[in-house]
């Protein structure tokens, strides 16, 4: 910004600013005591064409033209700020589709969780042989037809087994996509209401969409994304009904992971990335929902 002149008269200093502001220069008067009124311009490159009009109208300051002109300038600028206005609107919405981890810093079991992932994948040499880690699917066997012959490692202790297929990442995009959203969720469930309930939530949520994609599929199947969606099932519903648990998700976060559960559903995707773990994928969103639902009754 830069002063292009001065004006001693208060009244005319605001017809002359109404003027240049209906001539789409941007300005600003300041009061000073042993000058008058300051004409600031904002956009240099407008320098030249407002000084030029200020000697114009030094010239003679009664013309009505100015008076007439500049009785649309208070119009002009509500319509500048409604725009500006529905700018930012839309802006915040756009930081609001990943808002989720500012704010919540990185929680210490999210780290864990992620970092557990990661190593899980580097001892796989990155999905390429899963030998390393054959103990962590959920079984070694194909899934049998008789509900007591399941699981027969589980049945003989190995409980872990139940939960340890979430640290198994297929791909480089698996594991980089469920990472992030882990992230956010995870770190805004454990920033908001502690460890304890993200390691419920995630355990859970783990067991029942492992169990359900083994017993829909069998045990060749692993990651984190039926957590990941019961975390997003559980902050949705708990911050719609209970919003001061202090969660939130933007409207536009949970139709875009909505509309790509749905997808996981179609052709289209499963001739591209393969199979997919889509019983995990709904029974961790139910758990998820339910949970929220169920621990926002004593808040509404």
């Amino acid at each position: 910004m830069r002063i292009i002149g001065h004006l001693e008269n208060e009244s005319e200093a605001r017809t002359f600013a109404d003027y240049l502001y209906v001539q789409r220069i941007e300005n600003q008067l300041e009061f000073q005591k042993d000058e008058g009124w300051a004409i600031w311009i904002r956009d240099e490159d407008k320098l030249a064409s407002a000084t030029q009009l200020l000697a114009v109208f030094r010239e003679n300051p009664k013309d009505p033209r100015y008076q007439n002109e500049g009785r649309s300038a208070p119009q002009l600028r509500a319509e500048e700020e409604k725009n500006q206005e529905a700018y930012r609107k839309k802006l915040r919405n756009r930081r609001h589709l990943f808002r989720p981890l500012r704010g919540y810093g990185f929680g210490p079991l999210t780290f864990v969780l992620i970092a557990a992932c990661v190593l899980v994948f580097l001892l796989s040499h990155f999905a390429m042989d899963f030998q390393p880690i054959h103990g962590l699917f959920i079984s070694e066997y194909p899934r049998s037809q008789s509900l007591h012959s399941m699981l027969p490692e589980v049945r003989h202790g190995q409980i872990w087994r139940l939960f340890t297929p979430v640290l198994i990442h297929m791909t480089f995009a698996h594991i980089l996509f469920n990472m992030l959203w882990l992230r956010d969720l995870g770190s805004m469930i454990e920033g908001r209401q502690g460890t304890g309930q993200l390691a419920a939530l995630v355990l859970v949520v783990a067991v029942v969409s492992n169990f359900a994609q083994y017993f829909m599929s069998g045990p060749a199947f692993g990651g984190m994304s039926g957590v990941v969606y019961g975390l997003l099932g559980y902050i949705w519903i708990r911050g719609k009904l209970d919003p001061g648990s202090g969660l939130f998700l933007h409207p536009s976060t949970v139709i875009m992971m909505l509309a790509w559960f749905v997808l996981c559903y179609t052709p289209l995707l499963t001739s591209v990335v393969g199979q997919v773990a889509n019983s995990a994928h709904a029974a961790g969103l139910i758990v998820g929902m339910a949970w929220g639902f169920l621990s926002s009754l004593p808040h509404r």
